[in-house]
């Protein structure tokens, strides 16, 4: 088997600059804004000290480009929503921070401005990115976490007093883990239930809809009737102060509702440009997916991190003696070490330049609305942002460990920064969107389009259930399509010896993979939906199949990413070591699923071990460059702390 070689005359600082991107010069002047304010996160610190230090943090943020730059250029903001979650994205060093920031300027001040119209602009959004407005984004509920749809806090409106009564009927409806809530916020956007009255008394519901609702008065005390309680201590990110909100008929006036989507008159008149409780909210929710595409980046970034801090101190951590040259060998030169880590920073590209597309969607979608004219780009890019959140987020979880386990007893201690990397990054599963949840949206999206072409999914009840429970449409191939199908479209026969280092031969696997899980999973749902099948009971036995569904198709969408980025890279050195790691990406990848390429005859047994054969050859090559490949990502240096990584023993400092 032959190998393709890395090019031995790559320049970091050049590969830098294609990993920094469209928006590099964002990058750049956050890496400078970072070198000149020293924010270092609060290990060793208790509680209320750790929130203390994060909000005084958050306070000298408030100054810089990096807290204005996704708002309207109307109200001294940027006007750059792409800049703003890459700004974000360079935090992740100190995660309470990010988080916190996230809550404030992506969060509520994205609420404001997503939801809110050109009065709410005016009155909030200076105070909001200035920080003399500090604010919560009180969605979540006790008993409704992911199913916003079905929040139990109601907003009922009186024409007499021209007020809405914002109220938590039950414990279920209370506001659980909000940001902000326990210590510092004191205006929330509450999502609610909006009812007006009808002649008879009764109340009419129009869905969720979000209002802007003081919870603290100027010196820090609960409003009337709002009660605020502290989650407590956590099991990282202890500088966010997430707190409890119970509202006990708390009335705001009718100027509080974010009306861009919906709005009430002073009689009561319910009046929204969206026909539909359905379609208004999952309006609305599209509007702010930039929080979980800045959930995605900053996974990633952090993941970087960990793997910067394992793989330099692989690169000089000695252990066993090399009997050839009687000397003690570096960890990193023993293949078991080089597979925890560098699958894993392969990985990390290949998610890098899929969040780069994802981004730049996002900020094109931001700035050129009438671009959709149908809605179906935005469909598209609230399934990408779930599948990438999910699947960068999971692979945080276990990169993080992995290099916590390369570091051994250095890494379990707190100075060498894995543990708290490890802690802080935990909740990334769960929070903007519980992973497996997200993945069936996904799902959604590639089940419409079988919907679409075959119209016998119509007839049973799981096609009806699928598209009124979740929103989404044809996810199609990337912007680089035309790239992606002459490359498959050469690929050699699958038996030919070197055609595992063929990009059109690898892209044709992922595909061919993506297809048959979907294929399946139709033909699944179409024997177990006839006759008189329940529709939840189709779906809920199915769901293994349609989370494996989703998964390898945004494998795919991953790979496809990779290759458009390497595609754009003019300079021949970097574009080579690209395409190595590329390689390492996708054989990695079909080693760790090898039993369904086996199982159903994509590769052959000689073929499985000639994949393993490759991932060790791939990580022999790349090892003497690893510390210069995870350097290149451009990690601000005031992040990278670790004694274990900057050249001093542990335990020194």
């Amino acid at each position: 088997m032959r190998v393709p070689k890395v090019p031995g005359d790559f320049d970091a600082g050049e590969l830098r600059g294609w990993l920094d991107g469209r928006w590099g010069g964002v990058r750049q002047r956050v890496r400078k804004v970072l070198e000149d304010e020293p924010l270092p996160p609060g290990e060793g610190l208790d509680t209320e000290s750790h929130r203390a230090r994060t909000r005084e943090q958050l306070g000298r943020l408030a100054g810089s480009e990096i807290t204005s730059l996704g708002f309207p250029t109307s109200h001294g903001g940027g006007g750059d929503r792409g800049g703003s979650v890459v700004s974000m994205e360079m935090l992740a060093g100190n995660l309470s921070l990010m988080v916190k920031a996230g809550v404030q300027w992506g969060l509520f001040g994205g609420a404001v401005t997503a939801l809110g119209t050109e009065h709410h602009h005016d009155r909030y959004l200076r105070s909001i990115m200035d920080l003399s407005l500090p604010g919560c984004f009180a969605m979540t509920e006790t008993g409704h976490g992911s199913d916003v749809q079905n929040l139990g806090t109601t907003a009922t409106y009186d024409p007499e007093a021209g007020e809405f009564v914002v109220h938590t009927p039950d414990e279920s409806a209370r506001k659980d883990y909000i940001g902000n809530a326990a210590r510092d916020g004191r205006t929330a956007v509450v999502f609610a239930q909006l009812r007006t009255p009808n002649a008879d008394g009764s109340a009419e519901g129009h869905g969720v809809h979000a209002l802007l609702v003081p919870i603290r008065d100027e010196d820090g005390e609960p409003m009337p009737g709002v009660s605020i309680s502290d989650c407590g201590r956590k099991a990282g990110l202890n500088g966010v102060d997430n707190g409890r909100i119970v509202f006990d008929r708390v009335r705001v006036p009718r100027e509080a509702l974010l009306n861009r989507y919906g709005d009430v008159s002073a009689d009561g008149t319910y009046t929204s440009p969206i026909d539909g409780v359905n379609k208004r909210f999952f309006t609305m929710l599209g509007t702010l997916i930039t929080g979980r595409v800045s959930v995605a980046g900053t996974a990633g970034a952090a993941t970087k991190l960990a793997l910067e801090i394992a793989l330099r101190y692989g690169d000089v951590r000695r252990q066993f003696e090399n009997p050839s040259t009687g000397a003690e060998t570096p960890v990193l030169d023993y293949r078991g070490h080089q597979r925890k880590l560098l699958p894993a920073l392969a990985t990390s590209y290949a998610l890098h330049f899929a969040q780069e597309e994802l981004v730049n969607t996002l900020h094109e979608l931001h700035t050129n609305p009438d671009s959709d004219s149908d809605g179906r780009a935005q469909r598209e890019l609230e399934s990408r942002a779930a599948g990438l959140k999910a699947v960068t987020t999971w692979h945080a979880t276990r990169t993080v460990q992995a290099c916590r386990e390369a570091c051994g007893g250095a890494g379990y201690l707190e100075e060498n920064q894995l543990s708290t990397l490890k802690a802080d990054t935990d909740v990334f599963t769960t929070f903007e969107g519980d992973n497996t949840v997200l993945l069936q949206l996904v799902a959604k999206g590639l089940l419409t389009n079988y919907r679409d072409r075959f119209e016998e999914l119509g007839t049973f009840g799981m096609a009806r259930y699928v598209a009124d429970q979740f929103v989404g449409t044809v996810v199609e191939r990337t912007a680089a399509r035309s790239l992606i199908q002459r490359l498959v479209d050469a690929a050699p026969n699958r038996d030919e010896e070197d055609v595992l280092f063929n990009r059109g031969w690898q892209l044709r696997m992922f595909e061919e993979r993506e297809q048959h899980v979907l294929d399946g999973l139709t033909r699944r749902m179409r024997r177990a939906g006839t006759g008189d099948a329940d529709p939840f009971e189709v779906f809920n036995d199915a769901q293994d199949h349609v989370l494996r569904a989703a998964r390898v198709h945004i494998d795919r969408v991953v790979l496809e990413a990779f290759v458009a980025g390497i595609d754009r890279c003019t300079d021949p050195a970097s574009a080579g070591v690209l395409e190595r790691l590329c390689d390492l990406y996708v054989l990695s990848n079909i080693e760790e699923d090898r039993g369904w390429f086996l199982e159903h005859e994509r590769i052959s047994a000689s073929r499985a071990k000639s994949v393993t054969e490759a991932v060790n050859a791939l990580c022999a090559q790349l090892r003497p460059h690893a510390v210069e490949l995870v350097e290149a990502f451009g990690v601000p240096r005031q992040w990278l702390t670790a004694p274990i990584a900057t050249g001093e023993q542990p335990g020194t400092r």
